[in-house]
């Protein structure tokens, strides 16, 4: 039984849920999902907690849209050379999440390969109180750049994740299936470990979407708002029955983006993308119904009655 089943759907039935990340990173990517919620041209967002802008995402939201679904975007990197955060735990000793400059790593195979488990139990939990803390209801739970799912040396993290999402009632980013893109081939290790983190969180009584996908994060020499389109509307008509998660990362490209990130066209042309007339076309030929991880989350909390 596929999660849009278990939701009370049928089992051939095409559910969207649209997330924006990096909510909280900084004036831009606020002021441009908020619009995109308010306007419901994406499902849903997730704060990071560490960042110096959540506390402004977390105000904006509740005055303007305080019905959205926003979850918690777990956080363990810092990938930006000339935009930095860390960890915001104060209970408890983080230095195997920190270098000597007292940031998150840059990259997740330091973070696997670094962390210790039990601080990063506590950060978690860090920031989803932080979260809490500033007014927001949290629907669910993600992880910015998938610092927790062991892609590089195997060594994830989940088991701590789940204890966490069974502590605070949150659904969790882990698809039951793995959905091959683009070409690409899944190695067997990966899909096997995947299969089995799925029944440990299935028996903690967490929720998860049945696929998660999105476009590619970096604009690759070349493209433009066209050509990612394409591929964006390839995605779409290629979406299987279920519940599916598209990872998105929309934002204006100003100044104050550009003055830190790699790639602030492409998060461009995801507004352009989830407002053009053509991809709502797309959604609705291919009868895809977009929901909302509150949906999630209703019977995460069904199942714990």
């Amino acid at each position: 039984m596929n999660t849009a089943q278990r939701l009370g759907y049928g089992k051939e039935e095409k559910l969207l849920i649209v997330n924006a990340d990096d909510f909280g990173l900084c004036r831009s990517v606020n002021e441009t999902i908020v619009e995109l919620l308010s306007n419901k041209e994406i499902s849903s967002t997730t704060i990071m907690m560490n960042c110096s802008w959540s506390a402004d995402a977390s105000a904006l939201i509740q005055s303007v849209a305080p019905d959205a679904d926003v979850g918690v975007h777990w956080t363990l990197t810092s990938e930006w050379p000339l935009y930095r955060w860390g960890p915001i735990c104060r209970s408890r000793a983080t230095g195997s999440l920190s270098g000597r400059d007292g940031w998150f790593p840059e990259t997740i195979s330091e973070v696997e390969r670094r962390a210790d488990p039990e601080e990063v139990r506590h950060e978690l939990i860090a920031q989803t109180e932080a979260a809490l803390r500033s007014g927001l209801t949290l629907s669910h739970a993600d992880n910015h750049m998938g610092s927790l799912y062991g892609f590089h040396s195997g060594k994830d993290l989940l088991p701590i994740a789940f204890d966490v999402c069974a502590r605070y009632g949150l659904p969790f980013r882990l698809p039951r299936l793995l959905m091959p893109v683009g070409g690409r081939v899944i190695p067997t290790e990966l899909s096997d470990r995947a299969k089995i983190r799925v029944r440990q969180a299935d028996d903690r009584g967490i929720v998860l979407p049945d696929y998660v996908l999105g476009p590619e994060y970096r604009l690759n020499w070349g493209e433009t708002y066209e050509s990612v389109k394409m591929e964006g509307v390839q995605l779409i008509r290629n979406l299987l029955p279920g519940v599916t998660e598209w990872i998105s990362h929309p934002a204006r490209p100003t100044d104050e983006l550009r003055a830190f990130h790699g790639h602030p066209d492409k998060r461009g042309m995801e507004i352009a993308f989830w407002q053009d007339e053509e991809v709502r076309e797309a959604l609705e030929a291919e009868r895809v119904r977009l929901i909302g991880w509150k949906d999630l989350q209703n019977l995460q909390a069904s199942l714990s009655v």
